[in-house]
């Protein structure tokens, strides 16, 4: 088996009287930062299509899996391979017009409904991990509610609830407050964005880009100088910076 050998290097790295001082500790909730941590490596190497880097950071990736599953077995939880067993009757499941000999599938996200009512979860939210980034879970509690017939049906009145909660931050008169509409604000356009078919994380992450060049041509622009001008002047630089950008 391919796996065998990082297998048995972690085993090793957790042995507890010959392993490694570091990964002999470590716990399930040490380690998934980490976890998250190398998936967005992950995404970032495909981003960049640096191959090379994809290679090494699917490699740190896998090296978590096999690092929960070995905590795992050290407590006698699971082992590497129910994992394998369980991801792999997972996917034969979901497929069966290709494993099951069924004339057609229900659709992926019937059958995992399917599933969630069989594992007792009777909300159309529940699975939703929390630890998901905030823009994307929101998306995602969206999505699931819509399934169910929980969504405007037209784009409309979803345009109106974003000026809405624009218009309560606007009066809002305490910082709890301002925060909780402007989480309302951030709920809403995330609405606005997935009947538009606009992932919202996505669409950030490109805003925060497109953000970042502008604001460091400002900064070569103004050379040392960056702090002691005004905002007019800081804007005159911006528009230039927009320029450059749509002549390149």
């Amino acid at each position: 088996m391919l796996i065998a050998p990082l297998l048995k290097i972690m085993r090793q790295l957790r042995d507890p009287k010959t392993g490694c001082e570091w990964d002999k500790v470590q716990t399930f909730k040490s380690i998934a930062p980490y976890t998250i941590e190398e998936s967005y490596e992950v995404s970032d190497a495909i981003e960049r299509n640096d191959m090379e880097a994809l290679k090494d950071e699917l490699g740190d990736l896998l090296l978590q899996v096999v690092f929960h599953s070995q905590i795992a077995t050290d407590e006698g939880h699971f082992e590497f391979k129910d994992v394998v067993d369980a991801i792999c009757n997972k996917m034969e499941r979901r497929h069966p017009h290709i494993f099951g000999g069924a004339d057609s599938s229900p659709g992926w996200e019937e059958i995992k409904a399917s599933e969630r009512k069989k594992d007792g979860n009777v909300s159309a939210l529940d699975g939703v991990a929390m630890a998901l980034p905030a823009l994307l879970r929101a998306q995602k509690i969206q999505k699931r509610a819509a399934r169910v017939g929980f969504d405007w049906p037209h784009i409309k009145p979803v345009i109106a609830k974003v000026r809405e909660e624009l218009e309560e931050v606007e009066t809002a008169s305490t910082p709890a407050e301002v925060q909780e509409e402007i989480g309302d604000l951030l709920f809403a356009t995330v609405n606005l964005a997935r009947h538009h078919g606009v992932d919202s994380e996505t669409a950030l992450k490109d805003a925060t880009v497109k953000f970042s060049t502008r604001f460091q041509s400002v900064e070569e622009q103004a050379g040392e100088h960056l702090e002691e001008l005004t905002l007019e002047q800081l804007e005159i630089f911006w528009q230039r910076a927009k320029d450059i950008e749509k002549s390149a």
